[in-house]
C-alpha cells in the first residue's frame, strides 16, 4: 500500500478503504486501479479477512440446484455481488430440513458475511445460529413469518399473481378448474392458494373442491397430480399448475393421454423457463421477474453489510408479476372436447 501511495499520491486510509471494498471518489479509484495494475498487486483475501473480520463471501442456500427458477435467481444474485467484490458460495439442501440446517452451519464455519436463503422449512429454526451471530440474512421467494423483523426478504406478490391467473380462467367461462399447488405450509403455496380462492370469492363462485390438489413442486409431483385430476369423476375444463417443474410433469401426463391444449383442456402455469419456450412457446403463464428478484436480494444484503455498526433496518420487498398471454387458454364452449 505504501508503493500505491507513492505512485498515486493518495493517503493510506483512502487506499485501504478501496482495497477493502469501500467506496472512494471515481478519480481516486482510477488512480488506485492503475497503480495496482502497474505493481501487479494482488490482495491477500485471507489476510484481509483476518484484519477486517470480513470474508467478502456470501453464502446462498437453496432447496435444489436442478430447478430452473432457483438457478436463474442465483445467476442474477452472483452477477450483482461479483460487481461489488463479493464471492458467492452456493449449496443446495435437496429439500431436506436437516441438511438445510447443516448447510447454514457450513456457511457460518466459512465465515460468510451474509446469507441468502430460499428456505425449505417454514419454521426458521435452521437460521437461529446465524441470527445469534448477527449474520445478515435475506430470504428469497419464501417468507418465514416467525422471523419477521429479524430478516429481510424479496418476494413476489404470489396471491395477486394467482388471483389474476384464476380470474382469466373464470372469466373465460371455466368452472371445473383444477389447481396443482405445492406442499402445505410453504409460503408460496399458501399465498397462491389464497389468490385462487380470492378470484372465486370475488365473483361469488364456489371452487371445484375435487380439483384442488397439493403436491411437492417437482416434475414427478405434477405428473401424479395431473393423472389424479384426469381420473376424477368429473373432468376439469382447465388446469392451473403453480410452478414450472410441476407444469413439465403435468404436460407429460396430458401427452400420455393424447389430450390437446387448448382443444381438449385449457392450461396455465406459474412461470415458464426457457426450455418450456422451445417446447410450448404459446403457453399462457405467470412470469416472475427473475432478474429483479436476484438483484434486489443482492442489493438488500449489500445494504445490510454496509450498515456496519448501525442497527439494521430489515425490509421486505414485494415485486409484481406479469400474466403473459398465450393460446393455451380458451372458453370451454369453444373447445372441441373429447372424453378425458
Amino acid at each position: 500500500m505504501n508503493d500505491i501511495a507513492r505512485i498515486t499520491g493518495l493517503g493510506l486510509a483512502t487506499i485501504s478503504k478501496y482495497l477493502n471494498g469501500g467506496n472512494v471518489l471515481p478519480r481516486n479509484k482510477a488512480l488506485i486501479d492503475a497503480a495496482v495494475k502497474e505493481l501487479n498487486f494482488t490482495v491477500n483475501a485471507f489476510a484481509r479477512g483476518l484484519k477486517t473480520s470480513r470474508s467478502h463471501t456470501v453464502g446462498v442456500v437453496i432447496p435444489e440446484l436442478n430447478y430452473p427458477f432457483f438457478t436463474s435467481i442465483i445467476t442474477y444474485v452472483t452477477d450483482a455481488l461479483r460487481k461489488r467484490g463479493y464471492a458467492v458460495l452456493v449449496c443446495d439442501c435437496r429439500t431436506d430440513e436437516k441438511l438445510e440446517k447443516e448447510m447454514i452451519g457450513f456457511m457460518l464455519d466459512k465465515r460468510v458475511d451474509g446469507i441468502l436463503n430460499i428456505p425449505t422449512t417454514p419454521s426458521g429454526e435452521h437460521l437461529q445460529a446465524a441470527l445469534e451471530r448477527g449474520v445478515p440474512i435475506v430470504l428469497i421467494d419464501r417468507m418465514i413469518q416467525e422471523l419477521a423483523g429479524q430478516v429481510s426478504a424479496v418476494l413476489v406478490d404470489n396471491a395477486d399473481a394467482s388471483r389474476k391467473a384464476t380470474a382469466l380462467l373464470l372469466d373465460e367461462g371455466h368452472r371445473n378448474i383444477g389447481v396443482i399447488l405445492g406442499p402445505r405450509g410453504i409460503y408460496t403455496t399458501e399465498r397462491r392458494y389464497a389468490g385462487f380462492r380470492d378470484a372465486h370469492a370475488q365473483r361469488g363462485l364456489e371452487m371445484w373442491e375435487e380439483g384442488i390438489l397439493f403436491s411437492d413442486y417437482t416434475m414427478e409431483g405434477g405428473y401424479v397430480a395431473m393423472k389424479a385430476l384426469l381420473s376424477a369423476p368429473q373432468a376439469p375444463t382447465a388446469v392451473f399448475v403453480t410452478n414450472s417443474e410441476m407444469a413439465f410433469g403435468a404436460t407429460a401426463a396430458l401427452n400420455e393421454r393424447q389430450i390437446r391444449i387448448p382443444e381438449d383442456l385449457s392450461f396455465l402455469s406459474f412461470d415458464k423457463p426457457e426450455l418450456f419456450n422451445a417446447i410450448f412457446p404459446t403457453l399462457t403463464s405467470v412470469q416472475q421477474p427473475h432478474n429483479a428478484i436476484g438483484e434486489s436480494a443482492a442489493n438488500l444484503l449489500l445494504g445490510m453489510l454496509q450498515a456496519d455498526k448501525e442497527p439494521i433496518q430489515h425490509q421486505v420487498a414485494i415485486l409484481a408479476t406479469q400474466l403473459q398471454p398465450g393460446t393455451s387458454v380458451r372458453s370451454p364452449s369453444r373447445s372441441k372436447r373429447r372424453s378425458l
